[in-house]
């Protein structure tokens, strides 16, 4: 038995990461390949547990390893937002058996990846929306993240998108305000009348094939132009996200500065800054502690790898091994 490997898992809702990494923070193998997520499969755990054990148990025998040559892995798990889903995947990561571990959402490896310190917030806004904090004492926390407007999820590509259309629609047929949304929203979607509006708009919904990032950039420009309507869309997502990050970083024992770390599709890949500078007005506003904002670069798994090598060294690692670990990453 060698004590001198690492796992680190980045499982989404649509792929997973498995990386399998030596002590010193060299890299071994790689698989990536489908979902892991419970929530993804008609019976839930068992599917985690099996899906899980076959690519961990595939990624070690084909390095001609065992789990009892690992000494630490992390786990970043979409689906894991409550505490009977987490004792859930606990049981999951223990069955396959790892006995030294950390499992959590997979809000959490943004703050690995994104600050050196190993603590912070990180606010997820892409396809869906999250709040993970790690507060420098090690206790986390989870604002959001469940899919609902119970929690304040009201961000994301797909909330954003549904915003978009509705306004739409509701010019159309709801005595809602002239918004300017609506003609480029037509020409996006190639629909000729207003009468085939809600068909088309329906269809690509229950499809999941409508173009949410196109419609985003169509409502960020729409905001910064003016538009009432795109206005107060985009100042009701950025006040939530806001409260969800203030609210985590009330709720731990953050002192004078906290890093926050902006991860996901619409964080990263927004042409315009317009949501960003509402999200910090609003933060400003709710918190007196110095925020040090940054846009997430390094790939999400690398918050895995390194979190399963703090594990393993009782420690954060060095400067030269975290961007070691990030820079392998990035070319995988």
């Amino acid at each position: 038995m060698n004590l001198n490997f690492i796992i680190g898992v980045d499982g989404g809702n649509s792929k997973t990461d498995y990386l399998l990494f030596d002590k010193q923070g060299n890299f071994v193998d790689h698989i990536n390949t489908g979902t892991c997520s419970h929530e993804q499969f008609p019976d839930s755990y068992e599917a985690s547990y099996r899906i899980m054990n076959q690519n961990i148990v595939n990624i070690l025998e084909r390095n001609q390893l065992s789990i009892n040559d690992v000494i630490a892995g992390a786990f970043g798990l979409a689906g894991a937002d409550i505490p009977p889903q987490k004792e859930q995947l606990n049981n999951v990561i223990e069955r396959i058996g790892f006995t030294h571990y950390a499992m959590d959402n997979d809000s959490f490896l943004g703050i690995k990846a994104g600050s050196d310190k190993g603590y912070g917030i990180c606010s997820i806004n892409g396809s869906g929306t999250s709040t993970g904090g790690i507060s420098p004492t090690g206790k986390r926390l989870q604002v959001g993240g469940v899919g609902s407007e119970l929690s304040g999820d009201e961000a994301g590509g797909f909330f954003l998108g549904r915003k978009v259309l509705r306004a739409v629609y509701d010019e159309f047929y709801r005595m809602g305000p002239q918004t300017s949304l609506t003609a480029p929203v037509m020409e996006l979607l190639q629909i000729p009348r207003k009468e085939q509006y809600i068909e088309v708009v329906l269809e690509g919904a229950v499809k999941r094939s409508l173009p949410n990032t196109d419609l985003i950039n169509i409502l960020l420009a729409a905001a910064e132009q003016g538009d009432v309507i795109a206005m107060q869309i985009v100042d009701n997502t950025a006040l939530q996200l806001a409260r969800s990050t203030v609210g985590c970083i009330t709720n731990l024992d953050f002192e004078n500065e906290v890093d926050i770390i902006l991860a996901g599709s619409v964080w990263v890949k927004a042409v315009r800054p317009i949501i960003f500078d509402l999200y910090k007005k609003h933060v400003a506003e709710l918190t007196e502690l110095k925020c040090n904002y940054s846009i997430l670069k390094a790939p999400p798994a690398a918050g895995a790898v390194l979190w399963g090598l703090e594990l393993a060294w009782g420690r954060p690692v060095d400067a030269d091994v975290r961007r070691k670990v990030i820079e392998t990453i990035e070319k995988l």
